[in-house]
């Protein structure tokens, strides 16, 4: 039976053997009740790896980000991010259906950043006609940018027009640890411009389930409240919390493999004909698909035990993560290209 090489994202990993072993032993108790001692370690610990007062410890970057939301805003407000942003492409209207915020979404560049004229622009009083800008979304990775890591400074920039006019700025850092070992960096520098920070443990770190919301005390405080209005109390959460707190001290220092292993893979499909690889700065590789349907290709890699998933018209994404091995990457480009090559008799 040909070995499925899965890169549709870097959620699809297993839990390690150590990680599993960590999950059976934690020590657990009830979070809703704030007394599970492996799930307050974690909030403690991911608070301080990116330089927060607090955290809260959620089920999923979802349900984070609309925490946050929900925190530094009321209804009726008005929320800017990027037309690219997780928050506005598949978070299913979270924030208009359940936040009762109005979105307004600004072009994401090629790099995931906003344009800082654009954005001052933007920014709206509230006034008996308009709603009033509250809240400015940032995202590092970025996702649809092909994983790009925003730098400091860009975040920093964007942060300190937005802090001018008084509004608040949320970072989905779902990945902001792949950014900080791309750009050489702490996840505490990336995030220090922010008032509050989201990242997954599920993703690149390998956890099974888990994210976190950062902030000040009394920011997560709050939150903590429209966590159990979403149904994201968990009670003897330690059991995933222990996979987090895992994933933190063993899967980040190992990211930049990763990293590497995207950029082996863009390049190995550069050298073939009806593909178009975004050369990567993470683990995230976007191809544009320059002969065929995408649908085809993909199906035709399926078959080959090949995974990936499309990515919007004429293009598909590839994501390496930590179930993924160079041999992998080299395994993957030979089936590929002999798909390509008997596509081409």
């Amino acid at each position: 039976m040909t070995r499925v090489i899965d890169l549709r994202s870097d959620t699809v990993t297993k839990p390690t053997p150590a990680m599993r072993a960590a999950m059976a032993a934690a020590e657990v108790g009830d979070d809703v009740f704030g007394d599970d001692p492996t799930v307050n370690r974690l909030e403690a610990r991911a608070a301080e790896a990116v330089g927060k007062e607090a955290a809260l410890f959620v089920p999923s970057g979802t349900m984070a980000n609309l925490v946050a939301l929900l925190t530094h805003s009321n209804p009726g407000d008005e929320v800017i991010l990027g037309d690219q942003s997780h928050i506005f492409q598949y978070e299913v209207g979270g924030a208009a259906r359940i936040a009762g915020l109005v979105t307004r979404t600004l072009a994401n560049r090629p790099d995931g950043t906003l344009d800082p004229e654009e954005l001052r622009a933007a920014i709206r009083p509230e006034t008996i006609h308009s709603p009033g800008s509250r809240l400015l979304c940032l995202e590092n990775t970025h996702n649809r940018c092909a994983g790009a890591a925003l730098p400091p400074a860009a975040v920093a920039g964007l942060a300190e027009i937005a802090r001018r006019r008084g509004l608040a700025v949320h970072l989905d850092g779902a990945r902001i640890f792949n950014a900080a070992a791309a750009l050489g960096v702490t996840a505490a520098e990336l995030a220090a411009p922010c008032d509050s920070i989201s990242f997954c443990f599920s993703k690149g770190l390998g956890a099974p389930v888990g994210s976190v919301l950062c902030g000040k005390r009394e920011f997560i405080d709050r939150a903590r409240r429209f966590r159990k209005l979403l149904g994201g109390g968990m009670r003897q959460a330690g059991v995933l919390a222990a996979a987090a707190l895992y994933a933190l001290d063993n899967h980040i220092e190992r990211l930049p493999e990763d990293h590497t292993n995207a950029r082996r893979l863009a390049e190995g499909l550069a050298a073939l004909g009806p593909f178009r690889p975004i050369l990567p700065q993470t683990n995230i590789v976007v191809v544009d698909v320059l002969e065929g349907r995408v649908d085809d290709w993909l199906a035709a890699f399926a078959a080959e035990g090949v995974l990936a998933v499309a990515f919007g018209p004429g293009r598909f994404r590839m994501v390496t993560h930590l179930d993924v091995r160079s041999a992998d990457v080299d395994e993957a480009l030979t089936r590929i290209t002999r798909i390509v090559g008997a596509r081409h008799r």
